[in-house]
């Protein structure tokens, strides 16, 4: 009886390490970034960057070494300098993004709009270079027009 019980409980507790298993592996494909495409790369760095505002959440698109996004933080820099000063709050949505390939970078440009809650709306055009480092992340910002 004793052998009977101490193999059920080895085939047990196989069972729920089997399962923590496969749970772990299931979870760590859901909530894994995905870099494959440039438009996502750039729609959730900026869902991060200028909506979220989390530079935590952004630097997971980011190019690893070298990104220049000096103007895109002088946009979000004067964005929120704007709020603070007019007690106003601003949204910025952008429309759709388009992807040009340049030998094995791609560039994505897309129309930035900010819309403040007094109405106001300011649009402008920005490009997005992207480069593939296990991933496509986003290396530089430059605003078009």
């Amino acid at each position: 009886m004793r052998l009977f019980l101490a193999m059920a409980a080895g085939i047990v507790a196989l069972l729920c390490l089997g399962g923590v298993g496969v749970f772990v592996s299931l979870y760590d494909d859901a909530t894994k970034i995905k870099r494959t495409e440039p438009d996502a790369v750039v729609d959730s760095f900026l869902g991060a960057y200028l909506v979220n505002r989390d530079d935590a959440q952004a630097d997971l698109y980011v190019c690893k070494s070298g990104a220049d996004l000096s103007s895109l933080a002088a946009y979000r820099t004067t964005m929120t300098n704007i709020e603070r000063d007019k007690s106003v709050g601003i949204r910025v949505t952008w429309s759709s993004l388009t992807v040009v390939t340049t030998g094995a970078r791609r560039n994505v440009t897309t129309e930035l709009t900010q819309t403040a809650t007094d109405g106001a709306r300011l649009g402008e055009t920005w490009s997005f270079d992207l480069q593939d480092q296990d991933g496509w992340r986003v290396c530089g910002a430059a605003k078009v027009s």
